[in-house]
């Protein structure tokens, strides 16, 4: 994890001796080289899951040290398959990627707790019409901090939780940049200063970061 922007970068391998591929680069890389080396693998693939900075900055060394393959597809490598769902609404080249069934990398799309922010209802599908419909034990790795299951954000993320119906939209009156609006989910971020879902007086919707968010 990058000790700034806390984004996460990862390598998977298919067993000792055999395949790996990154996922993302945005964090330093010495660790995860230093896997590759233990474990004797060979890198394959870069899988990419939106093309943010903190999300790329690693991606030309990777390249130029492996030869690797930049993907955003769909891919196979060894006895890793990689399934790309596709994911927008944080940013419109999002995936997630699920990897043999066990895992999925969720980008900035679906975190511990939150979601990505974005267009409210372009998360509200990739979150619920993909990523819950996985099975409720496939680890979450996510674009950023602390990794959860699809099971835990089912039952215990704020968004989800409301979104599912069984908890009610907020009516706290807030003020976002300057505009009144109502709080309809507030809920914990990764980088300490929450996540917001807002409604403007005009109907607007959208999720936003705690920070710009003046609660009363």
């Amino acid at each position: 994890m990058h000790p700034d922007w806390l984004s996460n970068a990862y390598v998977v391998a298919d067993e000792a001796g055999g395949t790996a591929v990154f996922v993302d680069s945005g964090a330093p890389l010495k660790p995860l080289l230093a896997k590759v080396e233990e474990w004797n693998v060979t890198p394959t693939h870069l899988l990419v899951t939106h093309g943010h900075h903190d999300h790329v900055a690693g991606n030309d060394g990777l390249r130029r040290r492996f030869g690797l393959e930049v993907v955003r597809d769909s891919t196979e490598a060894g006895m890793l398959r990689a399934r790309a769902l596709p994911t927008p609404g944080h940013s419109d080249d999002m995936v997630a990627f699920w990897v043999n069934d066990t895992v999925v990398f969720t980008g900035d799309t679906l975190f511990k707790d939150a979601v990505g922010g974005g267009d409210l209802e372009q998360i509200r599908r990739s979150v619920m019409d993909v990523l819950m419909t996985l099975p409720p034990e496939t680890r979450v790795l996510p674009g950023h901090t602390d990794e959860t299951t699809i099971g835990r954000e089912w039952e215990e993320n704020p968004f989800v939780r409301v979104w599912r119906g069984i908890e009610p939209e907020g009516t706290e009156p807030v003020r976002v940049g300057g505009e009144e609006a109502t709080l309809i989910v507030w809920s914990s971020d990764y980088d300490g200063k929450g996540k917001a879902w807002v409604r403007f007086a005009d109907g607007r919707d959208a999720i936003v970061g705690g920070s710009r968010v003046e609660r009363r």
